[in-house]
């Protein structure tokens, strides 16, 4: 039981300062439950990123969902969902109560301002972390050179590509690299045990 509310007040914490999305929530996530409480390693944080990518729903959540469900199973699921969000939803009711006078305040858009700033930095050490724990070697390299390509020069092509066929397709390259380096050291594994 203290697990469970453990994890509903952590997500609670990161839910109330998510400004930014699901890729601004990344360097959070990895300091409060990777380095400080040690739930999880930085290369499974990015595995539920891959995956939260792919589902539908809100990047953030579905992480949380993830990392809630590895943490305390169905339950720890539920409990870190409903912390993630609960901040968020009284902090939007209590907006769109006051939204029309609340936005065009002169502080509140300086403020926005400010917090944009702050979520591109927090996006480009999301994506610098990403980078780290996924480009690893030669062909996780020309892979991400491949897929970047097609993503950026697909308006040109006959046929716009949608992100979940790169997605798809950067995963069958990934079964196969592997499918081929478990080959190639069983091949190996073989031979050294003739000898």
């Amino acid at each position: 039981m203290i697990k469970i509310l453990d994890l509903y007040l952590c997500f609670l914490k990161i839910g109330a300062v998510n400004f930014g999305g699901g890729y601004a929530m990344l360097p959070l996530l990895q300091k409060e439950l990777s380095e400080d409480r040690k739930w999880i390693s930085d290369e499974e944080l990015t595995d539920y990123y891959a995956v939260g990518q792919c589902t539908p729903g809100p990047i953030a959540m579905n992480v949380s969902t993830f990392i809630g469900q590895k943490i305390a199973g169905f339950p720890g699921a539920l409990v870190a969902t409903g912390g993630f969000i609960t901040a968020p939803f009284f902090i939007i009711i209590l907006i769109s109560a006051f939204l029309r006078n609340f936005a065009y305040i002169p502080v509140v858009q300086h403020a926005f301002a400010g917090i944009r700033v702050c979520v591109c930095v927090l996006i480009l050490q999301a994506v610098i972390k990403l980078w780290k724990n996924s480009v690893v070697d030669v062909k996780s390299l020309i892979l991400y050179l491949i897929i970047l390509s097609l993503k950026l020069f697909s308006k040109y092509l006959p046929v716009a590509i949608p992100a979940a066929a790169l997605v798809i397709f950067a995963g069958v390259c990934g079964i196969l690299f592997a499918n081929k380096k478990d080959t190639v050291k069983s091949n190996t594994e073989t031979k050294e045990a003739d000898k």
